[in-house]
């Protein structure tokens, strides 16, 4: 069984990257936030593994860059109806900790914007999850006094990515590209500032 993997990151794709350990270069399927998130291509990654096996499809490699994302994609699997897509969607969308705080305010429909996740599916992840160790550290609340159900507003960041992708420029690409935007500009750099800079990002 493969456990973590430390090597060059080779290549990466839409839903996989490869990573050269050694001169032996393994594919390993990831989530569009892990994979907008991994160091640049020729540098060294440092990817949690989770080495699973189907009849129908072999062994296959899933890849998280904390142990808490991958805690968190087993907790998901363990769920009737969850596999292994699912469960990186969920956490595409709400990585750990958020994923805790929406279980700990039963808001199912915050769960149910990962691609996949029908609304009777994302009831019982919230109820199948309450009082699971999701995150390793404390829930924040954040969206406490807003009422369950109600939709969750997306960040400056979101909102950029998601305007990105409807260019037709892809998700992991588009990330990558506003996280740099966010990191010149800064956390209250507006949506539209975000996109010209991420723009500017991808055409160099």
């Amino acid at each position: 069984m493969i456990g973590r993997l430390r090597g060059l990151v080779a290549e990466i794709g839409e839903e996989e990257a490869l990573i050269d350990v050694g001169g032996v270069g393994y594919v390993v399927r990831c989530g569009a936030r892990t994979l907008s998130r991994l160091p640049a291509v020729g540098e060294e990654a440092l990817v949690h593994v989770e080495h699973q096996w189907s009849e129908a499809q072999g062994p296959r490699l899933y890849g998280f860059l904390t142990r808490e994302e991958r805690g968190a994609f087993l907790l998901l699997q363990a769920i009737q109806g969850v596999g292994p897509k699912a469960a990186m969607a969920v956490l595409d969308v709400l990585p750990p900790p958020e994923l805790a705080a929406a279980v700990a305010r039963e808001d199912k429909a915050l769960v149910g914007r990962a691609q996949g996740v029908g609304p009777k599916l994302a009831l019982r992840i919230v109820t199948e999850l309450k009082d699971k160790p999701i995150t390793d550290g404390p829930v924040a609340l954040g969206h406490a006094n807003v009422p369950a159900g109600q939709p969750h507003r997306p960040s400056a960041a979101g909102e950029a990515v998601a305007a990105l992708m409807g260019l037709g420029i892809a998700e992991p690409v588009g990330r990558r590209a506003v996280e740099q935007a966010v990191a010149n500009l800064g956390d209250e750099a507006d949506v539209s500032a975000l996109i010209k800079a991420a723009l500017k990002e991808i055409g160099r």
